[in-house]
């Protein structure tokens, strides 16, 4: 298991961008979201929320009796610099972490986390810990050169492998502040997670077959290249958006990328729906089909349908879901139309 561990340890590094132990764990990345509240907050934590998964952060600091705000931006919207700069000069030394995440998977937002460190840096004794579920291992990552303190994620998305492990990087600030509380947990102690892992160790039992998975498809994205798979990732992303346009302009319809440009994840788009077609119907239609895509998200589940382009996902794949998805999406919007004539006829 040492082998295993030492095997993974550079390459999980340069994907993570850093030049510290990538720790691993046995669970999901919800996981190390729980270990970022549970370990880097002694006062009150300011969660950014502009999706299911930023919640998700705020929820767990509800759970674990950690004092935490919300701020909130409209789902689709980025959290802006100035923002984030406005709500910690509003309440001076009242937050000791902020959490933010960097592609929201409910919304397809990829939140300027450069920006947002820089201004978390300009406060003292202020950390930042990001949720990089849908964006490590998608996108290029520097750790260090961003300043932040903590990320995660987890195993199914960009690094296309099976559920079950958990990835996760934290700063030496970061390791300083769960030194200093007492009651930071005990299987997500990340303390010991930096003890073990520069032993080539684990903290607890680990999913061996997962690690060798982990193994297996890390040699297979640095076949690859992980530049090259940066960049298949955005034109996917570019593809689904031009794909919207398109759609768009056929059906003289309102779909719309949901993210604003500038703030697209490559990994994920999400779709908004006009008035009157309904997600969860795209997501039936494709299935009769053999193909997977998501509604929205939440509060979102009917506006909005997400197709995912990460991980493994070929950009010829990608062409066959977009023309399967446009077939369902007219032949649905034909049905809408004859129903609404049939009950006016019916009137």
């Amino acid at each position: 298991m040492r082998d295993v561990l030492a095997s993974v340890d550079q390459p999980l590094r340069l994907v993570f961008g850093a030049d510290r132990p990538v720790y691993i764990s046995t669970s999901s990345a919800t996981g190390f979201m729980e270990a970022a509240i549970r370990n880097l907050s002694r006062r009150r934590t300011l969660c950014l929320v502009g999706g299911a998964f930023g919640a998700r952060f705020h929820a767990i600091a509800e759970r674990c009796g950690v004092p935490a705000d919300r701020l909130d931006v409209d789902w689709g919207d980025p959290h802006t610099p100035n923002l984030l700069r406005d709500a910690l000069n509003e309440a001076p030394g009242r937050y000791d972490l902020v959490t933010v995440v960097h592609s929201e998977t409910s919304t397809g937002v990829l939140n300027p986390v450069p920006q947002l460190s820089e201004v978390v840096a300009g406060f003292e004794d202020v950390l930042l810990a990001v949720d990089g579920v849908t964006s490590v291992g998608g996108t290029k990552i520097e750790f260090e050169a961003w300043g932040v303190d903590f990320l995660l994620t987890g195993s199914q998305k960009a690094l296309a492998l099976p559920p079950g492990l958990a990835f996760a990087v934290a700063s030496e600030r970061a390791l300083a502040r769960a030194r200093s509380i007492p009651s930071r947990s005990f299987y997500f102690d990340l303390v010991e997670f930096d003890r073990r892992a520069r032993e080539f160790s684990t903290t607890n039992t680990p999913a061996v077959s997962l690690f060798y998975a982990l193994q297996c498809q890390l040699e297979r994205m640095f076949a690859e290249g992980l530049e090259e798979r940066f960049a298949r990732h955005e034109r996917m992303a570019r593809r689904t958006a031009g794909w919207t346009a398109e759609l768009a302009a056929s059906t003289g319809a309102s779909f719309d990328v949901l993210a604003p440009e500038g703030y697209r994840s490559p990994t994920v788009t999400a779709v908004s729906l006009p008035e009157g077609v309904s997600g969860t119907a795209i997501v039936a239609g494709l299935a009769e089909k053999g193909i997977t895509i998501a509604p929205g998200y939440g509060k979102l589940k009917e506006a909005v349908i997400r197709i995912g382009h990460m991980g493994d996902h070929t950009e010829a794949e990608l062409e066959v879901v977009l023309e399967s998805t446009t077939a369902v999406v007219e032949a649905t919007m034909h049905s809408t139309v004859a129903n609404v004539a049939s009950d006016g006829g019916a009137e």
